[in-house]
């Protein structure tokens, strides 16, 4: 599957991965503070949104994992659009 032979290491993913984890515990930490105007309660909801996030989103993967769309045979590469189709389908 080409998203696991991609240009970057798996170090790199890894650290990615927890850089934007902590990004968004710290996002969920500061929210919580300015709504609750208590660091123990932003503290006790960002802990729990790391654990629950988590679980979501392996359920999500799983769920995705099931689905066939959008997946290219394996002896067919995906072939890259066109300007004339780019352009016909308006862009996207």
């Amino acid at each position: 599957m080409f998203l696991f032979h991609g240009h970057e290491a798996r170090s790199r993913s890894l650290v990615k991965a927890i850089s934007w984890r902590t990004l968004g515990s710290i996002d969920t930490f500061l929210l919580g503070w300015l709504f609750t105007g208590s660091p123990g309660a932003a503290g006790a909801i960002a802990s729990t949104e790391v654990l629950t996030k988590m679980v979501l989103y392996y359920f999500h993967e799983r769920a995705w994992a099931s689905v066939r769309w959008g997946f290219q045979p394996d002896d067919q590469p995906e072939e890259a659009p066109t300007l004339p189709e780019i352009i016909e389908e308006g862009g996207q």
